[in-house]
């Protein structure tokens, strides 16, 4: 039976001491596999910064409901991500550096486009064609992550089988939820919510880049997948997914 793994990771934005060693470890083994991403223009904010004006970017995007990670001035792997994904809700390119357009949405942002506006006051909507998961609670929007879904990819699974790397679309539930690290004949998820079966589950997973490269899962950012479980409700959290 051909079977495809989706992973998908969301994260709350309470305060949260999120760094463990197990984390630690898995944001120095992400920061290797970014992509190398051309020189930032003069002036602008970049990754690798650190200082006031970078707390104000956190600020910013967390007040917008996008998680930077700590508010702690250092523009690092999970300021990025949260960049990544108030970019990809604006239609601005997916770069590691604040540009002057993206200055100019942060002072005037766009929200992201309901998908299934009757879809329940609490809910998931992932948007395959900008890749960003939203979660709702009482219809107001609580979270916005990049994610990396399904790569499009023909591959064949170490058990047998073969198919393409296609994160499925449709309407969908929570069904579980798997505490830490979960062996999967696909390679591992880490914080894995199922929305359907045992295949396909929103987790953490490393690395979660620009690009869509899994095998059908919707991945998150490790940070985020490090709570998502703590904000939505298992089973039974509607899942609606797009393209």
């Amino acid at each position: 039976m051909r079977r495809l793994w989706i992973s998908l990771l969301v994260v709350p934005f309470a305060a949260l001491a999120v760094p463990t060693a197990a984390l630690a470890s898995s944001s120095a083994h992400a920061a290797s596999s970014v992509r190398a991403a051309p020189a930032a223009p003069a002036g602008t904010l970049t990754l690798g910064m650190k200082g006031e004006a970078i707390k104000q970017l956190q600020r910013r995007l967390a007040a917008l409901k996008y998680y930077p990670g700590s508010i702690d001035g250092n523009f690092g792997l999970n300021t990025e991500e949260a960049v990544w994904a108030f970019q990809e809700v604006q239609g601005l390119p997916g770069e590691d550096y604040v540009s002057s357009a993206m200055q100019k949405a942060l002072a005037n942002p766009r929200a992201p486009k309901v998908l299934v506006p009757k879809g329940g006051a609490n809910r998931i909507e992932i948007n395959l064609g900008i890749e960003v998961l939203v979660l709702y609670k009482n219809n107001q929007i609580q979270l916005i992550s990049h994610v990396s879904s399904g790569g499009g990819y023909y591959f064949c699974s170490p058990g047998g089988g073969c198919g393409y790397a296609i994160t499925p679309t449709g309407n969908f539930h929570t069904l579980s939820y798997f505490p830490g690290w979960l062996q999967v004949p696909l390679g591992e998820m880490y914080n894995p919510v199922f929305f359907l079966g045992t295949a396909y589950a929103i987790h953490g997973d490393i690395p979660v880049p620009l690009q869509p490269v899994s095998h059908g899962c919707v991945r998150i950012p490790m940070d985020i997948a490090a709570f998502f479980h703590t904000l939505i409700k298992v089973p039974g959290e509607p899942v609606y997914i797009r393209r």
